[in-house]
């Protein structure tokens, strides 16, 4: 009967995990990827238990020879501890034994640790295919999440654009009752100015709606530059606005900030080869007049001290005197705008 001959180079081609070692423990032949993971020239000639802590079970095997036929856990000694699986199994007649390993679930990791590609992996090994699986989860839930992160941002964008009013970029009147109600809710104390523009009907009936667009959107900008970042300026009606100043009550400041925005809205606004002249009437009322203020209470009054000062001849602002039944001030009390 003729013996086939060993040939450990073929062996290792169909285990490229694998190893071969004596029966004294020593190996003496390296496969190519486990190679990646330490030299062969580091390990052959080593034993099996210089370069592996194995265990059986849960059971150390210690310097004693690695048990054959059965499931082991093995990592090495030193460097970077892959978790491995393995079996031994013994080669008949040639005092030699063949241990193959895996990764297991630490696949993932050895790829990325050894740069591993799917040439170092034997072609009948499923872990090609857990591979590919596993990215294309990978892929899928980056996919996913790019999705939901679009979603958030349309979800972001349609929010702000409901509470935006479009031709200005200012806040609504949806804007402004959300955050009147968040406020009041909160107990803040703040400052409603309801703002009305002087002449604008004259500019769009002499000049066109465009020009009248351009007077908005430069009052717009004059009140968010007269405001701070956590105050609202929204407008609320063709030419009507309010302003709600956060922790901003004093009434003198009031009165000087609505004086100084009168000021700006009456200086020339070009427009084409003209200029248009507008100005502007403003009631102020605060939380501290009422004892349980209430958004629809706080507009309403601030809407009479606005027909204070129109009826005192506009380009006004008027303070919220509760104490009066029309809400309007005496005149000394009106602040007058600055020509």
């Amino acid at each position: 009967m003729k013996h086939a001959t060993f040939d450990p180079t073929s062996v290792c081609a169909l285990m490229p995990m694998g190893l071969i070692y004596d029966d004294d423990g020593i190996i003496q032949f390296v496969g190519p990827t486990l190679g990646k993971l330490r030299r062969a020239d580091t390990l052959i000639g080593k034993t099996i238990s210089e370069v592996f802590s194995v265990r059986d079970n849960g059971r150390g095997t210690g310097d004693g020879p690695v048990p054959l036929s059965t499931k082991l856990y093995l990592n090495f000694t030193s460097g970077i501890s892959t978790p491995l699986k393995g079996m031994a199994i013994a080669i008949d007649g040639a005092n030699l034994n063949i241990l193959n390993l895996s990764f297991g679930i630490s696949i993932l990791d050895a790829v990325a640790d050894y740069r591993l590609t799917s040439g170092d992996f034997a072609h009948t090994d499923l872990a090609i295919e857990m591979l590919y699986l596993v990215e294309a989860k990978s892929a899928v839930l980056e996919e996913t999440k790019q999705l939901n992160a679009r979603l958030q941002g349309a979800k972001v964008a349609a929010e702000e654009q409901a509470y935006t009013d479009t031709l200005t970029g200012l806040k609504n009147r949806r804007a402004m009752d959300y955050v009147l109600d968040r406020m009041l809710r909160g107990g803040v104390h703040f400052a409603l100015m309801h703002l009305d523009l002087d002449y604008f009907k004259s500019v769009n009936d002499t000049l066109g709606h465009a020009a009248g667009d351009t007077v908005l959107q430069r009052v717009a900008k004059i009140l968010l530059e007269e405001t701070r970042g956590d105050d609202l300026v929204a407008r609320v009606g063709g030419d009507e606005f309010v302003l709600v100043f956060n922790k901003f009550v004093d009434h003198d400041r009031l009165m000087r900030t609505a004086s100084r925005i009168i000021s700006r809205l009456e200086e020339p606004i070009p427009y084409q080869d003209t200029v248009c002249r507008i100005s502007g009437s403003i009631g102020i009322t605060t939380t501290e007049f009422y004892a349980s203020p209430s958004a629809d209470k706080m507009i309403h009054d601030a809407d009479l001290a606005l027909y204070g000062s129109k009826h005192e001849g506009r380009a006004q602002a008027t303070l919220y005197d509760p104490d009066r039944h029309d809400g309007g001030m005496p005149e000394a009390q009106i602040a007058p705008s600055k020509r």
